[in-house]
């Protein structure tokens, strides 16, 4: 029996989600999103020291070996490193991502006593008419973009007063677009959207009372934008870890925005051989629309994971997403490939 995922409560998750600031190291709303969408779907859930989540999905079979996924909702995003003469803030970047890539976007400022500014992220030289020919002079390095404050200040002095210093956490506008042809445009597709697929997997394991095989732990993990995410936390026992984050699509790679893909290989290595020949196999027994790739400049929770010392076999599947670090694009068919493969996994 083929199990039903509803797209509209799928989409209605993701969007609830990529409208939560959440850049890496400031992702605790985030978190708390999701410990309180398991608890309405009846799943019980951890935190672990970190800070991450860990939801538990009792398996038929007690003594057979644990599995893991992991999913992560921390975001690119910036800090602030410097109050510059004119007023304006310097960035220091959180995860990887050219700048040229955010210029022009809005963000917000997030100051450490809980007051939130709006501004935007613009050139040092941002205007044609003043600096003319300079502008193609731009080499988008930190010293090349300033945020552009929302507020009346001149001088490091007003912004102190805002209540804005040094180490302050910037979110990026997620700028979150569903159209009518099922695309989903959006900032932080990367990797909110396997957050919401796990949600609408467990939420169709509820309603029609199946059992994962084996207990299976879902990881919402909060620190993967800067490599150490599922480092720790993953339960000892755990035999398999399928990370599920975004698919790259782009020249050279199979990935699209309409399948759910299986990395059989990224910058850390190969994934697991036997691991990835049942996704696939997985995939093909039940119709569900996928593609194998590789990605040569991507790492992922479940590699996090092996490098921190887990014994285990490990994976990495995730829905086609155009653009990724920059303004993203998927389309739910994706996201509905990606959950019912996961399903698929978890009742095998």
């Amino acid at each position: 029996m083929e199990l039903t995922i509803d797209r509209e409560d799928l989409v209605r998750r993701l969007v609830e989600l990529l409208q939560i600031p959440s850049p890496t190291g400031r992702a605790d709303a985030a978190v708390d999103y999701m410990e309180r969408a398991f608890a309405d779907l009846g799943v019980e859930t951890r935190r672990t020291r970190k800070g991450a989540l860990l939801a538990v999905l009792p398996g038929q079979d007690p003594t057979a070996p644990a599995r893991a996924l992991a999913a992560h909702v921390d975001t690119l995003g910036a800090m602030v490193k410097e109050i510059k003469p004119s007023g304006r803030l310097k960035l220091t970047r959180i995860g990887s991502y050219p700048w040229f890539t955010v210029v022009g976007e809005y963000c917000t400022v997030h100051t450490l006593d809980g007051r939130q500014y709006t501004g935007t992220v613009v050139p040092v030289r941002a205007s044609v008419h003043v600096h003319g020919p300079e502008m193609k002079e731009i080499k988008w390095e930190d010293d090349d973009v300033e945020v552009r404050l929302d507020e009346r200040v001149s001088d490091p002095e007003g912004v102190r007063a805002l209540g804005i210093g040094v180490g302050d956490f910037v979110s990026w506008d997620p700028r979150t677009v569903v159209t009518p042809a099922g695309f989903i445009k959006s900032r932080h597709l990367d990797n909110k959207a396997a957050a919401a697929v796990f949600l609408a997997a467990a939420r169709v394991l509820r309603e029609t009372g199946r059992q994962p095989t084996a207990t299976t732990y879902l990881f919402i993990s909060n620190y993967e934008e800067v490599g150490h995410g599922a480092a720790a936390g993953i339960p000892p026992e755990v035999a398999e870890i399928v990370a599920v984050d975004m698919a790259a699509v782009g020249r050279g790679q199979t990935s699209d925005e309409f399948s759910c893909t299986i990395c059989v290989m990224d910058s850390d290595g190969p994934y697991d051989y036997a691991l990835n020949r049942r996704l696939i196999q997985l995939a093909r027994a039940h119709g569900i629309p996928h593609q194998v790739d590789i990605y040569p400049y991507y790492g992922s929770d479940a590699g996090a994971a092996l490098q921190a010392g887990l014994e285990a076999r490990h994976a990495l599947i995730g829905p086609g997403v155009d653009a990724s670090h920059s303004y993203e694009r998927t389309h739910v068919e994706a996201l509905e490939a990606t959950a019912r493969l996961v399903l698929a996994y978890v009742l095998s």
